[in-house]
């Protein structure tokens, strides 16, 4: 009841001021002023007075209805706010202030008209405050775009390097291996990982399939080894595409949108990313570069783990890991035997070997 009462009473003390003013306007624009204080300045201040007290009643008598309406004004106002999202919010602000300071800029020199002078800035502050608003909201996708580009002046270091960032998929996180290639130093640029990635690989380690979790933890184990212990910069970009569902096509957008590289093991993202234009940097097609090259009638040796598929077959695997099917190396399994090669197939699985023993081999030139 105190606030109410303090508040009415300065808002009538408003009331008192604005009569005043509002008075001795009138007074100036009828042109009475000058004839009243030549006949006697005390009728003038009369009708500054009789102004003064009616505006701060007016004011007091209204004063209540002034109140309700603030708090059903701020009531809309709060629930319009839990409504909007924050980034409108926060770009609402921006663009209001943009928008106030263009119009004291531009109004400025209207203050000195006489009689329009101050009725010129409050419409074009108005306007362009809505202006600026509607702006701002409207084109935030645009907005974000160009913050979220520009943050922590990627672009800028892009430029100056001459190297198009390179962006993570979901699945060569996993792998792992991209920590070794990077650690290596083959991999320069910037390495870019979306936030929507990020989200799906914690939506993994979050999964109720031991298998999924474990490997959804061992990506977000990489990014944090990534991050503390390559000399590459890797980032985090928040940038996401609400009206796209499929995360690899919300990784190939970006990769557009910022000229840059997707690095994955997927084969099928790896095709579609050829389908729209998009480079891909595939860590199997590497590591089946970088296999030491195998050729016919190369001698060597290796271990047969198990049998093969075919009659008398067995199966070795180089360090690498490429599998070696040996013919006639069912009978020496858990053997070191000598073999030769006879040929090689490379797939996009990865690279197979096949092989003779080396008697047998010898045996079929004989």
């Amino acid at each position: 009841m105190i606030l109410k009462k303090v508040v009415r009473i300065a808002v009538a003390l408003l009331g008192i001021l604005g009569g005043y003013e509002l008075t001795a306007w009138i007074l100036v624009v009828t042109a009475l002023r000058d004839s009243i204080v030549k006949a006697n300045s005390l009728w003038y201040l009369g009708f500054l007075s009789i102004g003064a007290l009616i505006g701060g009643f007016v004011f007091y008598l209204i004063t209540p209805g002034i109140i309700q309406g603030c708090k059903r004004l701020s009531t809309g106002f709060e629930k319009v706010l839990q409504r909007a999202a924050i980034n409108d919010i926060i770009l609402g602000v921006a663009g209001l202030i943009l928008g106030l300071t263009i119009a004291n800029l531009i109004s400025s020199p209207f203050v000195r008209i006489p009689y329009v002078g101050y009725i010129v800035p409050v419409v074009m502050n108005l306007l362009f405050a809505y202006i600026g608003v509607e702006v701002a909201v409207k084109k935030k996708e645009e907005i974000l775009n160009f913050v979220s580009t520009f943050r922590k002046n990627r672009e800028k270091s892009v430029k100056e390097d001459g190297l198009a960032p390179k962006l993570l998929d979901t699945s060569v996180i996993i792998d792992g291996r991209i920590f070794d290639i990077c650690k290596t130093g083959f991999i320069e640029g910037p390495i870019v990982i979306p936030s929507f990635v990020l989200e799906e690989l914690r939506h993994i380690a979050d999964s109720s399939d031991t298998l999924k979790r474990n490997r959804g933890r061992r990506g977000l184990d990489i990014l944090n080894r990534m991050q503390k212990e390559l000399n590459v910069r890797v980032d985090i970009f928040e940038k996401d595409f609400d009206d796209v569902v499929e995360v690899d096509n919300k990784l190939l957008k970006l990769a557009q949108m910022l000229k840059g590289k997707v690095i994955t093991n997927d084969y099928n993202l790896n095709k579609v990313a050829q389908f729209q234009g998009v480079p891909v940097l595939n860590i199997n097609e590497l590591s089946n570069a970088v296999k030491p090259l195998v050729l016919p009638g190369e001698d060597m040796r290796a271990l047969i783990i198990r049998e093969g598929k075919e009659s008398g077959q067995g199966v070795a695997y180089l360090d690498d890991g490429t599998m070696i099917v040996v013919e006639g190396g069912r009978n020496h399994i858990g053997e070191n035997v000598a073999i030769t090669v006879t040929s090689v197939l490379q797939t996009a699985a990865g690279r197979m070997i096949f092989a003779r023993l080396k008697s047998d081999a010898q045996e079929k030139v004989i």
